[in-house]
């Protein structure tokens, strides 16, 4: 469902007051950025544009939330909105530009992902649908990618559905997990809507409901003969790895093939190693080994330095709800106003903690390459671009400072994707964002890419931008 009440209350009290206070249609310009990037990692990957365009495109009041607002009450039971200003929001089409980083894009803190600018009643009333969107997607699709580069080339099928943080979060972390790297995905509505593939084996359940463990085994062969996974821990999971080789013989007889078996719980590095034995003995070293069991990037990359004969890795609670870290932390803030004269007034977000203040003006993202690998980005105002010599200072710590060589490759990231409130172009795939997404991993240091303790990628302001900030600093 696409609705503007998807909204926080402040976000129309203070359009209404906007509206009263004549500053309406005062055109102004917003950021959406972090500030810390997640799971204590050297990276985060761009997600969930996709879906926060088709929430702006759809963008209307209807007469039902309209009425709906006008039956709000103070709490002396006064209307809490004036019916002019219900008049107003029920004629309101949205009259924004964006720019944005594209899905997949590799991230860091301080970036806007979003470029807001236009009439600032408008850009306040979509600030928490794209929090709400952008903050979520851009988590799981970093966490995603984090358990993708453990698992070192081997299959990942997200998993996660049944313990998703309801039915659109469920959705939503699919979309995001594809994006970040996943082979496939349980949910098969996810499949459905963003052409993600559908993987899937057999519960517990399938097995208990028969006397039996080789008939279970051998019965849902039958029912799926070219598509079978079977779950062999139910009881005793070498004894029904043996099990499922009895099964494997059947199908081959017949002309197919078993898929694979499932360790599900125990010592997965030691389990594998003798489920590998056992089916390369008997002549099946085709049939692939798929874990799950609470699995995360750390827990991969342990089982992989400890030698487990995994060849596909099922991640589920972990990484849909980014269990480690659920929520990025994400912010959007007031960064310029246009003045009378036309002008355009840089505004800053101050706090004692250096970290929490924002980066005034209206923003670009450049970022330099050299010989093919990422190195660096500079937050710089569109209005000043950088000089041919960059020096990117790091918000955080004004000390650690990158020199640009003069010969690098740039590109701009923050890219257009609405004129006016009408979409430019049409909306990109998840599997376009996903291809991105693994060609710039590609691109970077590897040491960026570690789990623990990564390399600290370049990304900061231009020296000029950071020396107006510094300035407004003073000046307050």
């Amino acid at each position: 469902m696409h609705s503007p009440l998807q909204t926080d209350l402040y976000q129309l009290t203070m359009a209404a007051a906007y509206w009263q206070a004549g500053k309406a249609h005062q055109e102004s310009v917003f950021h959406l950025f972090f500030r810390r990037l997640p799971f204590k990692g050297g990276y985060a990957i761009a997600a969930g544009l996709g879906p926060a365009l088709e929430w702006l495109r759809d963008f209307k009041f209807s007469t039902e939330e309209i009425d709906y607002l006008a039956a709000l009450r103070t709490k002396n039971q006064y209307p809490m909105f004036e019916g002019k200003f219900l008049d107003h929001l029920a004629d309101l089409r949205l009259a924004l530009d964006i720019d944005a980083i594209p899905e997949g894009s590799l991230v860091f803190a301080h970036e806007p992902l979003l470029r807001v600018q236009g009439p600032i009643l408008h850009a306040q009333l979509v600030e928490t649908a794209l929090l709400n969107i952008v903050n979520f997607q851009t988590l799981i699709a970093t966490k995603a990618a984090r358990v993708c580069h453990a698992a070192a080339g081997a299959p990942v099928f997200e998993f996660g559905y049944r313990r998703a943080q309801g039915p659109d979060g469920g959705l939503s972390a699919s979309r995001a997990s594809w994006i970040g790297g996943c082979c496939g995905t349980s949910n098969v509505l996810a499949g459905k809507i963003h052409g993600i593939p559908v993987r899937g084996t057999h519960a517990h359940s399938w097995v208990m409901s028969f006397d039996d463990e080789q008939e279970a085994f051998d019965r849902y062969a039958d029912a799926m003969p070219d598509n079978s996974t079977l779950l062999v821990d139910t009881y005793d999971t070498l004894t029904g790895v043996d099990r499922a080789i009895e099964t494997a013989r059947r199908l081959r007889a017949k002309g197919h093939q078993l898929s694979g078996i499932r360790l599900d719980s125990g010592d997965l590095a030691w389990l594998s190693q003798q489920a590998r034995a056992r089916l390369d003995a008997a002549g099946f070293p085709e049939v692939t080994i798929v874990a799950s069991n609470d699995l995360d990037e750390h827990l991969i990359e342990s089982l992989r330095h400890q030698d487990a004969k995994i060849d596909v890795w099922g991640v589920g609670t972990n990484l849909v709800t980014a269990a480690d870290q659920p929520a990025l932390g994400g912010v959007y803030k007031l960064a310029a106003l246009r003045l009378a004269d036309g002008t355009w007034q840089p505004r800053i977000k101050l706090s004692e903690q250096r970290a929490k203040s924002s980066i005034p003006g209206r923003l670009q993202v450049r970022r330099y390459q050299l010989d093919g690998e990422l190195i660096g980005d500079a937050i710089h105002d569109i209005d000043q671009p950088p000089p041919s010599s960059v020096t990117i200072i790091d918000p955080d710590e004004p000390l650690r400072r990158k020199d640009i060589p003069k010969e690098a490759e740039s590109m701009d990231l923050l890219q257009p994707v609405m004129k006016e409130g009408m979409l430019i172009g049409s909306i990109e795939t998840p599997t376009a964002a996903r291809e991105r997404c693994q060609s710039s991993l590609a691109q970077i240091h590897p040491g960026i890419l570690r789990l623990a303790n990564p390399h600290r990628y370049a990304a900061g302001m231009e020296q000029t931008l950071h020396e107006r900030r510094e300035s407004m600093i003073q000046e307050f």
